[in-house]
């Protein structure tokens, strides 16, 4: 028997273990990471495993590659919409804030590692970064669900740190390592990093998703493995030409998954199930990697270097960040709480490890118990300060899934799967009462085990699954029309474009659906409000304001009006290219 023969036996069921673990995630209140980690520890060499494995060089190889596939996948779920509405306080707490999380730590391991200043400072831009897929794996396991500001907020602070760490990281191995300049030298490695990882992301993904929809493969499987290997050549260009390269595939992964193309719902199912994979490999491997024993060598000054970093540290550089921008005092404290360390740390400190620092050994071993503890602890009581602070809402009645026409070509049309949640506004409806987009076909309806064909007098129920035919352009129009029921001032989410609906539209179906509110009578159809609003008799194109909502004549037969456009005129000019 090959020796790859064992290999690949092992491989298997190390990966196995490590998904049968993750059942447990939500049981125990533990982040996935820590569960991987544990798998790997216990197959490892003082484990009954008994697996003798020290290559830090083929960890940091494996680990770099899977950290590549995990931001970008990020990038590919990351809506532009959110980047849009966040950038600011987000982009502040990836980068100023990581230096500032950095410092503070650094010195303070320094201290108590009795060890010099600058390897200190290491340390600290080791742990500086969070990790976003702990924990909102974490929040979507235990059914917490925060407001969109602060989601968003904590999603783009997590994908878009690890670049700073990284930098600071490589930074300060370079002062250690090779004499460079703290000043002029880091400024412009911090320039070169960042200039070119930004560029050639934008680049790359605009060129990947211009070369998607143009090629006419003889597989559909092959689609989701190019858009996998256009986000790996954005990395390896702009590594090979000395930029970032996780910040380089972590945009070229926005650019394309906010963009229109072919098979776009099985790529972004590819990438999913490969960024676990990746997850898995990584975390069993860095397992592998560390001695158990050792961990209780530092476990004292670990301990102190957490709490330090998570009672000082992260508080201080959130706290004055996020105030600025107007995050109230529950917001800044949950954002302060969440400051889980998980893959990025554990990969970094392989680095002076590869570069033989020395005592490498002794940080690595620290930052491993860091991240265990940050996960451990700050993992199982996210849930719980979510609550206290009262900061978590009902769950919304969003898509179950996503399923796309599968033809080569640009098809513009969606097949969407909606299961309506108990507070959503259809429940309790109508088909002809939902006031849904008049390009907008609903195909089919299951209840349990039961199909039901749709009619305009179809009840709908909670737990009802609808696969809805829409274009692109009505996804977060049809998205209100499921969504939970809204406040007044919700309408605002819409988007600053025209809304069409059928002429024969109730005034209070559309005020049910979308909290658009028309000054006139409720049992009136748009037709009716556009025929009684004209002083003429309605022509294509014509056009009446009513307040802050302007209604337009688009289709007639006849005399009859048979589409109405509805366009807000203050409305939320936020655009999510996602809509085609």
């Amino acid at each position: 028997m090959f020796v790859i023969d064992h290999m690949i036996l092992l491989a298997a069921v190390l990966i196995l273990l490590g998904i049968m673990s993750s059942k447990l995630s939500a049981r125990l209140g533990l982040p996935v990471l820590v569960l991987f980690l544990l798998v790997g520890m216990l197959a490892g060499e003082d484990g009954p495993g008994g697996i003798v494995f020290d290559n830090a060089g083929a960890a940091h190889a494996l680990g770099t590659l899977a950290l590549a596939m995990i931001l970008f996948d990020g990038g590919l779920q990351t809506p532009i919409r959110a980047i849009k509405k966040v950038w600011r306080p987000a982009a502040s707490l990836a980068t100023l804030g990581v230096l500032v999380t950095a410092a503070i730590t650094g010195v303070a391991a320094a201290y108590i590692l009795h060890i010099p200043i600058m390897q200190g400072l290491l340390l600290g831009a080791i742990v500086g970064s969070t990790d976003a897929a702990a924990v909102f794996s974490l929040l979507r396991n235990a059914g917490i669900h925060l407001n969109k500001k602060l989601k968003a907020t904590l999603e783009i602070e997590s994908a878009s740190n690890d670049p700073m760490a990284i930098f600071l990281t490589v930074g300060m191995l370079e002062i250690l390592m090779h004499d460079m300049q703290p000043g002029t030298g880091l400024l412009m490695m911090f320039v070169s990093q960042m200039g070119l990882g930004a560029l050639v992301g934008f680049a790359i993904g605009w060129l990947s998703v211009q070369l998607i929809n143009r090629i006419q493969l003889v597989a559909s499987g092959l689609y989701p493995v190019m858009v996998a290997a256009c986000g790996l050549l954005a990395f390896g260009i702009t590594a090979n030409i000395g930029g970032s390269g996780f910040l380089a595939i972590f945009i070229t992964g926005v650019v394309i998954g906010n963009s229109r193309f072919v098979f776009q719902r099985s790529t972004f199912l590819f990438h999913d199930g490969l960024a676990w994979l990746s997850q898995i490999t990584m975390f069993v491997v860095l397992g592998l990697l560390i001695n158990p024993s050792s961990l209780l060598d530092v476990w004292f000054e670990g301990l102190i270097i957490a709490l330090v970093l998570t009672f000082i540290a992260r508080p201080v550089a959130v706290i004055p960040i996020l105030a600025l921008f107007g995050f109230n005092r529950r917001e800044i404290t949950l954002v302060s709480w969440v400051g889980l360390r998980g893959s990025v740390p554990i990969i970094l400190a392989i680095f002076p490890l590869l570069f033989e620092l020395p005592g490498a050994a002794l940080i690595f071993n620290v930052v491993f118990f860091v991240v265990l503890i940050s996960a451990t602890v700050q993992g199982s009581s996210l849930p719980w300060m979510a609550r206290k602070l009262k900061l978590t809402l009902a769950p919304p009645a969003t898509p179950a899934a996503t399923l796309e026409i599968t033809a080569l070509g640009k098809v513009d049309a969606d097949i969407v799967e909606y299961t309506l949640g108990e507070t959503s506004r259809a429940v309790g409806r109508r088909l002809s009462q939902l006031a849904l987009p008049d390009t907008t076909v609903v195909a089919m309806i299951t209840r349990a085990d039961t199909v039901i064909t749709p009619r305009g007098s179809t009840l709908l129920c909670a737990d009802d699954h609808l696969f809805i035919v829409l274009k692109p352009g009505t996804r977060r129009f049809v998205d209100s029309v499921f969504s939970a029921a809204i406040n007044d001032d919700e309408s605002n989410e819409l988007p600053a474009r025209e809304l069409r609906l059928k002429g024969n539209t109730k005034v209070a179906d559309l005020k049910h659906s979308y909290g658009i509110q028309l000054d006139v009578e409720n049992d009136n159809s748009l037709e009716q409000v556009l025929k009684n609003a004209l002083n003429q008799p309605p022509q294509l194109d014509s056009t009446v304001e009513l307040e802050d909502v302007q209604l337009s004549v688009r289709e007639m037969v006849g005399h009859r009006i048979i589409t109405v456009g509805v366009l807000l005129l203050a409305g939320d000019d936020e655009y999510d290219s996602t809509d085609g």
